[in-house]
């Protein structure tokens, strides 16, 4: 980490910044072009978020220390000497005194973990840091054809911290029989009306806000569907909204960094859907060549 005299100081077009620190100097520099007028510490904090998820979504490997209770909120805890349950933004926010704005001490902050970073370096990566980006980097939805395989990623993501709802789609012979299993699994409340336009608005709210149980997600929530292909030759047409519906409620749940998995088991290694949430459903990278799903 070089001194602080010698941090990026040059104006600079976005295109060529490397990296998220890159791209803070250049709000830095130039605060009224990237943030509203009298914008707010949150106003940058969003940005970061949208940041950090097409991180997620590109499958770019960068280290990123601004997401949740990530790496900035736990030195901010060390800095302010008290654990908090607050955002880094809120923190700054209280914390700054008069004389001064939140943007600007989220600067100096930064530059002091950037110092304390460089003396206790700690490895990032996409993969590492973000457990299940792999599920995430093209939609939310990922096709599996050997149960192994998704037997092993359930596994994975189980030793992460995250919650797996396992769902046996090839007992669905008609859609009643989804929401059924989908309300009795995620505790839908009473009033669910068994119909898709409740389903998006129930898992919407599991999605982005925790489930009706007050279950520990952990990580996140993951729903697994073994068999899919046979409900989908059943109900093509519900196979295909509950998939677009998982991937949408999954991207607005990233917004507010919080995440949704769907990993989809078929019998038929040439199975293919319509994109959902405006995004292709890919297969896992073990299985991603049709040669792969053969033998």
């Amino acid at each position: 980490m070089p001194p602080e005299d010698d941090l990026q100081s040059t104006v600079q077009p976005w295109q060529e910044c490397t990296d998220v620190y890159d791209f803070l100097e250049q709000v830095r520099l130039r605060p009224g072009m990237w943030l509203p007028p009298h914008g707010s510490l949150h106003h940058l904090e969003s940005m970061l978020v949208g940041y950090q998820v097409a991180l997620g979504v590109h499958s770019i490997d960068e280290p990123f220390p601004f997401w949740g209770d990530g790496l900035f909120s736990q030195w901010l805890c060390q800095y302010f000497g008290r654990p908090s349950s607050l955002n880094w933004a809120t923190q700054i926010e209280q914390e700054t005194s008069d004389g001064s704005t939140p943007v600007e001490e989220f600067f100096r902050l930064l530059d002091d973990y950037r110092r304390h970073a460089a003396l206790d370096p700690k490895p990032s990566t996409s993969e590492s840091g973000f457990p299940g980006i792999e599920y995430m980097g093209d939609t939310f939805v990922t096709l599996f054809w050997r149960q192994r395989l998704l037997g092993q990623a359930v596994h994975r993501l189980e030793d992460h911290g995250f919650r797996v709802v396992q769902l046996a789609a090839g007992q669905w012979n008609a859609e009643r029989d989804m929401h059924a299993a989908v309300a009795a699994a995620l505790r839908f409340p009473d009033y669910y009306g068994h119909n898709l336009d409740a389903l998006n608005d129930c898992l919407g709210d599991v999605a982005c806000y925790g489930g009706y149980d007050d279950s520990a997600e952990g990580a996140g929530l993951v729903l697994t569907f073994a068999d899919y292909d046979r409900f989908a030759a059943a109900c093509p047409r519900a196979a295909q909204v509950v998939l677009d519906i998982i991937a949408d409620r999954a991207r607005r749940a990233a917004v507010l960094q919080r995440r949704l998995i769907c990993l989809v088991h078929s019998n038929d290694p040439d199975i293919r859907f319509d994109p959902v949430g405006a995004m292709p459903v890919m297969w896992n990278r073990d299985e991603w060549l049709d040669a792969n799903r053969r033998g």
